[in-house]
């Protein structure tokens, strides 16, 4: 079989250290599969888990690390219609993105831009799809909705904020640690209208003065138990929130779901 260059792991699994440059089996696009030779990849924090051994990838997809991508079509699996040979994408897959090709059903590929370096293009597929999968799909997130994410300054954090703004939300709050990123969160292109600093200050509280008492619509939250308490307090009557990720523990402290007001 021919071989392609890919970042490897040392046993499997480990640390930093543990990444090298070798040789894996250059992938055969299956029915409906297209094969991408890759130019760029993301980073995500699920990269780092399966390094650590803590993520089992999914079933049948690449050991490789990686899931986010941009390239160029080299080979068309049968039946594959929507690509030709050369054509220039960016996409997402289940695993594999390290290394110099991948295979990836033709659906989960998009067309880049001209105007997106091939950078720019990996780094989109896992944060935006994340993100609108969290705030459009479950979420529900309408014009006129107020919204509260977490972690605004991870890359589905800004994603979150921006697909908030395009959708048309009266305010997005965004929540971090350090007033750099704040900041930083307000100046971007549809970037949060507020921000809070979740250590020095309660964002339940903040977001009721935001939104004359209301409270939010939607809640975007990655942390967990610390944020849980306060989540409850910042939702709204019908208010709607998907937990994505719960970094600072999954068990949480008994809590009335009763609510405070007469």
């Amino acid at each position: 079989m021919t071989k392609m260059r890919a970042v490897l792991i040392k046993g499997g699994h480990g640390p930093i250290e543990n990444l090298y440059i070798g040789e894996a089996d250059k992938p055969v696009p299956k029915k409906g599969q297209v094969l991408v030779k890759i130019v760029a990849f993301g980073l995500n924090g699920m990269d780092i888990l399966q390094r650590q051994g803590g993520y089992p990838v999914p079933p049948g997809a690449s050991s490789i690390l990686g899931v986010e991508f941009s390239g160029c079509v080299a080979e068309l699996g049968d039946g594959v219609t929507r690509w030709a040979v050369g054509d220039e994408v960016f996409g997402l897959a289940g695993g594999g993105a390290y290394a110099e090709f991948i295979n990836c059903e033709e659906g989960l590929l998009m067309k880049k831009p001209g105007h997106l370096s091939w950078v720019e293009a990996a780094s989109i597929p896992e944060n935006y799809l994340t993100a609108y999968q969290a705030l459009v799909k479950y979420g529900e997130v309408k014009k006129g909705d107020h919204v509260l994410v977490h972690a605004g300054a991870s890359g589905v954090g800004i994603a979150a904020i921006q697909i908030a703004r395009l959708s048309g939300a009266a305010t997005v709050t965004a929540t971090a640690s350090t007033k750099e990123k704040l900041d930083w969160l307000l100046s971007i292109p549809n970037g949060a209208t507020h921000t809070v600093n979740y250590r020095t200050e309660d964002f339940a509280a903040e977001v009721k003065k935001t939104t004359n008492g209301k409270g939010v619509d939607v809640v975007i939250d990655f942390v967990g138990q610390s944020h849980w308490a306060r989540n409850i307090e910042s939702l709204a009557i019908d208010g709607r929130m998907t937990m994505l990720a719960t970094l600072s523990g999954e068990h949480f402290e008994r809590h009335s779901l009763k609510s405070k007001t007469p």
